[in-house]
């Protein structure tokens, strides 16, 4: 299903709707590449396709599971820094760093199933957040990131 087809759903099935979407794009972004054209470094930064789904991973591991959850970065594993969550490990693989993603947005789901928007969370270091407020920089961060991953993924297949 479309986000287009939940435009007359209330505010929640439609922001969950364009989370879903982009989560299935940013993993597409991988979808019939080598594990080498899926670390291919194409820019300056660290920034590869597969670094790409793992920062958003860890981008969701905190807005969900520590501002929402209440549970620190320390206590789930995580780097503790944006710039961090790029980085691949050896053992980083397409499968490895896709499964991690599903495992990260099947939480997330379970996080929040029962909260409504207006909820007001205490989990992030900077504040309090409502739920809203997570959902719109989730999906704000997960847009610009499938933005970057298309244009690695052009970039990679031209190659």
């Amino acid at each position: 299903m479309s986000s287009f087809d939940v435009a007359l759903d209330d505010e929640r099935t439609q922001l969950d709707a364009f989370i879903e979407e982009y989560r299935r794009a940013i993993e597409a972004t991988l979808d019939a590449l080598t594990e080498e054209q899926a670390r291919r470094q194409l820019v300056s930064s660290a920034t590869t396709l597969l670094g790409l789904l793992k920062h958003v991973t860890w981008m969701q591991r905190v807005w969900f599971e520590e501002c929402v959850g209440g549970t620190s970065r320390q206590e789930l594993g995580l780097v503790r820094s944006p710039q961090e969550s790029f980085q691949l490990s050896d053992d980083d693989t397409i499968a490895s760093v896709t499964t991690a993603h599903r495992d990260a947005c099947a939480t997330a789901r379970t996080v929040i199933a029962d909260l409504p928007l207006d909820t007001v969370v205490t989990g992030h270091r900077t504040g309090p957040r409502t739920l809203r407020w997570v959902h719109l920089q989730v999906l704000r961060e997960l847009a610009h990131h499938c933005g970057h991953a298309d244009i690695l993924r052009e970039q990679v297949l031209a190659d």
